[in-house]
């Protein structure tokens, strides 16, 4: 296991800035979610990625269009980072007919299928062995595409993960399994109930799985990750574990106060803020505080526009409700 360094050496500036502008995207939307929400137009619950934004957007700057994502019911950022728009998302919690499911999905079941956002999933865990499936499905078309697995630090005690690495490493399938851990699950410290100190990366080789530790409020140092971890699936080389310590800057979702936090936990990560970090190292790279200024205004610009257009969007129609949804048929189809 090896532990991933910060660099910005070799950074191109400019790809950089964007990859900030789609975070400030994604923060921007987040607190918009979280506004909407308490002015009651959001029905149902959220759980916010607010902090997290970097292992996305990362992530996908190493990909290729083509590549697969899975992500959990902490989607938004995945979504958006995937091709989602704001204005599709936010139209999506508040189940208006513009939104990316029609208003179907809500915020724990984000999907952008033609771009290769493959779903949000709400039971934890069980979007694993769809990635490995879809990783499957590369190796029998004979394509050279990835499936990446995004899940939280409290998957990794579900049996659907020790299930997903062992196949995934039997077949040596091309999927790359991302741990964002940002230290709770739900309500609980990981480590008060998890014997390993690094529960996704600490258990990867025992399924011969080759895993790296990744700062990840750190865009860059995720991007380099992935891109390594995906050269070696395409090569033929298998799985890779990557595990991002990062950190929700909201509770679980939004019935949850987040008081079991220690004192001056919060405040600590907040100086580690994905967007800081990604200025600091625009800044060692010579881009100007009024370019990263005006990425930050555009991004502003756009999920106020966003807002705008999914307050004034049409319902949800009911005429959809049946539409994309998969069932069974009974018994008959199976005689």
């Amino acid at each position: 296991m090896t532990d991933a360094t910060t660099t910005t050496t070799g950074t191109d500036a400019a790809k950089l800035l964007r990859r900030h502008e789609t975070m400030a995207v994604i923060r921007r939307t987040e607190k918009a979610a979280h506004d909407l929400f308490m002015s009651g137009l959001v029905k149902g619950t959220t759980h916010l990625a607010a902090g997290q934004e970097a292992v996305a957007v990362g992530a996908r700057g190493a990909l290729r269009d083509g590549d697969y994502a899975f992500a959990t019911y902490r989607g938004h950022h995945h979504a958006i980072a995937w091709g989602a728009t704001a204005e599709e998302c936010l139209a999506e919690l508040m189940s208006k007919a513009t939104g990316s499911c029609k208003g179907k999905g809500g915020s724990m079941h984000l999907t952008k299928a033609a771009s290769g956002m493959l779903g949000s999933y709400a039971i934890v865990g069980a979007h694993l062995p769809m990635a490995v499936g879809a990783a499957w499905s590369a190796r029998l078309r004979a394509t050279d595409q990835v499936a990446v697995a995004f899940f939280g630090d409290g998957a990794t005690n579900i049996g659907a993960f020790h299930e997903s690495l062992n196949l995934a490493a039997v077949w040596k399938l091309p999927v790359l399994f991302v741990c964002e851990n940002n230290l709770y699950m739900e309500y609980t410290p990981i480590g008060t109930v998890t014997a390993a100190a690094n529960p996704a990366a600490d258990r990867a080789p025992s399924y011969g799985i080759p895993a790296e530790l990744v700062d990840g409020n750190d865009v860059v140092a995720v991007e380099d990750a992935v891109a390594r971890a995906a050269e070696r699936a395409r090569a033929g080389d298998g799985p890779t574990v990557l595990e991002a310590r990062t950190y929700r800057h909201y509770g679980h979702s939004r019935t949850d106060p987040a008081s079991y936090r220690p004192e001056g936990e919060l405040e600590r990560w907040l100086e580690r803020d994905p967007l800081t970090v990604s200025a600091n190292q625009l800044r060692a790279l010579g881009t100007s505080d009024d370019d990263i200024r005006a990425a930050e205004e555009s991004a502003a610009a756009t999920v106020e526009a966003a807002v705008d257009a999914a307050k004034a969007a049409p319902g949800a129609d009911l005429a959809e409700a049946f539409t994309d949804v998969w069932a069974d048929g009974g018994a008959e189809w199976r005689t």
